[in-house]
């Protein structure tokens, strides 16, 4: 089996590396893995994978690694089909190039003032993001300067060509330099795509990421949308809600890992945390007390997490949306296993909501939002969950010897219902 890469093994700057390492990645993701390499190379490539599996950082490392900061003039541009994609790939590069100086990265898109643009552009971009429409808009008005390109990115190519752009992106291919490094980045690649490759690049290679789609049918998935800062609030709630004794915990970054560990222990609960910072002895001691049930809950990235193999994981908890796809689904099909139900649920803040949405289109499914529960329908939740645990009980298990101590109580004059509602008042303030 071949060793995961790291971002270290790229040839890249310590500025980006420290950029990767600030934003909390830990390792590549398979596409990365696969196209950053050839990419520095020089090379072109079709990069094929679905959307939200990395595609931006794949071509963004890369791009800012060509970079000549003296150079004022764009030496890359990137083709997107709508100004929402624009404007992600534009915040994404900014991050990855937060400890270069004086890089400059310019979106252009439809419905931001034109003229706004222009000023910038006259300042000097390095890096241009934009729509096929407004790119061709500035070409003609001769504001954009494409004769120093050195890197053309067609993101979502499938998508660009079915909105009817392929007239557009050829319109834009033909004012860049002849010698230049083309990367197509496409989650299909129908005959258009292919005559596009091969009208434009360079015997490029095709690296594709296969979608393994799994599903678990028994887990009962659920989004909510919250506020960042009102996060851990919900997570306590669904925790007492569902009265979770095993739950997992997924968060993005290390920082949040250790973070969320403190903030939990401080508010009571029995947690621990792992990620890639921590030794291999570390992270076994905490495995073997989640295990063991020493542990309710569990808080890890992905990356730690690999390996987990615990049976009767109650819940799973998306703190952050992931930033793969591919990770939602191993990390929900953790719980719901051997035949049990399962529940995951899954934070959403502001623009993740674009992000949630890939991953319903990626796995197919239909993920219900849910409504953040008040206290006092807490209370009820958590009542009708346990009333359906004793409906199980009472039709699964032998309870004569609990019966004997009811009837004790009974003879001294209290009603079977004053128990059963003494008890559940006793489980609902635990």
């Amino acid at each position: 089996m071949k060793e995961q890469l790291s971002f270290n093994d790229f040839i890249i700057s310590d500025d980006i590396k420290k950029a990767v390492k600030n934003l909390g990645f830990e390792e590549p993701t398979p596409i990365q893995s696969l196209t950053i390499p050839e990419i520095l190379k020089g090379k072109d490539i079709i990069g094929q994978a679905q959307t939200g599996t990395g595609k931006t950082v794949s071509y963004g490392i890369p791009l800012l690694e060509k970079i000549f900061i003296s150079d004022r003039s764009p030496q890359a541009i990137v083709i997107c089909p709508t100004r929402e994609l624009s404007i992600q790939v534009a915040e994404e590069l900014v991050k990855l190039s937060s400890f270069m100086k004086k890089i400059s990265i310019l979106p252009i898109y439809g419905g931001q003032s034109i003229g706004r643009q222009i000023r910038v552009l006259n300042k000097g971009v390095h890096i241009v993001i934009g729509t096929p429409g407004r790119l061709i808009d500035h070409i003609k008005r001769k504001t954009l300067d494409l004769s120093g390109i050195e890197t053309v990115v067609l993101d979502e190519a499938d998508e660009m060509l079915n909105m009817g752009f392929r007239d557009d992106i050829e319109s834009i291919l033909v004012n860049t330099p002849k010698k230049k490094q083309i990367l197509l980045f496409s989650a299909t690649i129908p005959n258009d795509i292919k005559k596009l490759a091969n009208k434009y690049q360079n015997n490029p290679e095709h690296l594709r990421i296969a979608q393994n789609l799994i599903t678990v049918p028994e887990i009962e998935q659920i989004y909510f949308e919250v506020r960042g800062n009102k996060k851990l609030d919900l997570l306590s709630r669904l925790i007492d809600t569902y009265d979770v004794n095993t739950g997992l915990v997924f968060s993005n970054t290390k920082r949040n890992v250790d973070r969320l560990a403190k903030d939990l222990k401080i508010r009571g609960y029995s947690v621990g945390g792992i990620h890639g910072d921590l030794s291999q002895k570390q992270r076994d001691i905490v495995m073997n007390k989640f295990r063991k049930g020493k542990i309710d809950i569990l808080i890890a990235t992905d990356v730690a997490a690999r390996g987990i193999d615990v049976s009767n994981v109650e819940a799973v908890f998306n703190y952050d949306v992931p930033n793969d796809n591919e990770y939602y689904v191993h990390r929900i099909g953790r719980t719901g296993r051997a035949g049990k139900s399962g529940y995951a649920f899954t934070f959403v803040s502001g623009k993740e909501i674009y992000k949630l949405r890939d991953i319903q289109r990626y796995t197919k499914t239909s993920i219900k939002q849910g409504k953040i529960p008040s206290v006092d329908e807490i209370i009820n939740m958590k009542s009708t969950l346990v009333l359906d645990k004793v409906k199980d009980i009472i039709d699964g298990e032998n309870l004569d010897k609990n019966i004997k101590m009811i009837e004790s109580l009974i003879e001294d004059n209290y009603t079977s219902v004053d128990i059963a509602a003494a008890l559940l008042k006793i489980i609902n303030d635990k």
